[in-house]
């Protein structure tokens, strides 16, 4: 059994509560100054195969990593950018969502501590602020998709009901991922956190690749790590040492 390298593996790494500590507020995120120097460095060892697979628009993501353009993923793969190659998704094509956005936001008005999070194309109910109003927030995501049809749908996340268009899913974004170079004929590592992330991991097993979840959690991942932060002391030493985090080997 041998160690499976990095040309034979392709590294996708989920935002919040991953990379970044899970915050009250959505626009409240800290990254650490010192990830985007890691990943840069972590990305030209597995040769350019790496990429950030988010919930976030992707312009969040770039204004959080400044001038490091990673390849990414954003709002769980209705955008994506590979080697370079933008493609953006236009809310305009979202009518239903967009009006559905304004009504979210007039209902939650009498809920101090219940966020609207407009991404766009999707819709982020949040009641991290306020756990008293949990069933409140579910109810009002669950009515709005009832009310849009089977085109859209709810994914529960940390005190987090996300409204988007059915056909989102980290999973399939990140198999479009290795249908094209750099990641073309790659064993995927998926790190994520959330609910969000468990058909990512499901499609990562079944292409034979390695899924990790961070903290607890019921979770389909193989392999599990405590806290953001020890998966950024992780991706620093693989990222300065050459060698993977995790006990994997190329029969896996």
């Amino acid at each position: 059994m041998l160690p499976v390298t990095n040309d034979e593996c392709a590294l996708f790494l989920d935002f919040d509560g991953t990379l970044v500590d899970i915050a009250e507020r959505p626009d409240a995120v800290v990254l650490d100054p010192a990830l985007p120097e890691v990943l840069t460095r972590l990305e030209e060892r597995l040769g350019g195969a790496l990429a950030i697979i988010s919930g976030r628009p992707i312009n969040f993501l770039d204004g959080q990593f400044g001038a490091s353009l990673f390849d990414t993923a954003g709002l769980h793969g209705l955008e994506h950018r590979i080697a370079g190659r933008l493609m953006l998704c236009d809310p305009d094509d979202h009518p239903d969502l967009r009006a559905a956005i304004e009504r979210l936001e007039e209902v939650v008005s009498s809920k101090p501590g219940v966020l609207i999070e407009d991404k766009g194309c999707s819709v982020a109910v949040h009641w991290r602020q306020a756990p008293q109003e949990k069933d409140f927030a579910l109810a009002t995501a669950h009515a709005a998709v009832e009310a849009l049809g089977s085109s859209y749908r709810v994914q529960h996340g940390k005190a987090v009901a996300e409204i988007l268009p059915a056909a989102a899913g980290k999973g399939a974004v990140i198999e479009k991922f290795l249908q094209h170079p750099p990641y073309r004929g790659r064993r995927p590592i998926f790190i994520g956190d959330d609910l969000t992330d468990e058909n990512g991991f499901k499609m990562v097993n079944a292409l034979g690749g390695l899924s990790v979840r961070i903290g607890a959690g019921e979770t389909v991942a193989r392999e599990r790590l405590g806290t953001p932060s020890d998966l950024r002391k992780s991706l620093s030493r693989w990222a300065r040492e050459g060698s993977l985090p995790f006990n994997w080997t190329s029969d896996t």
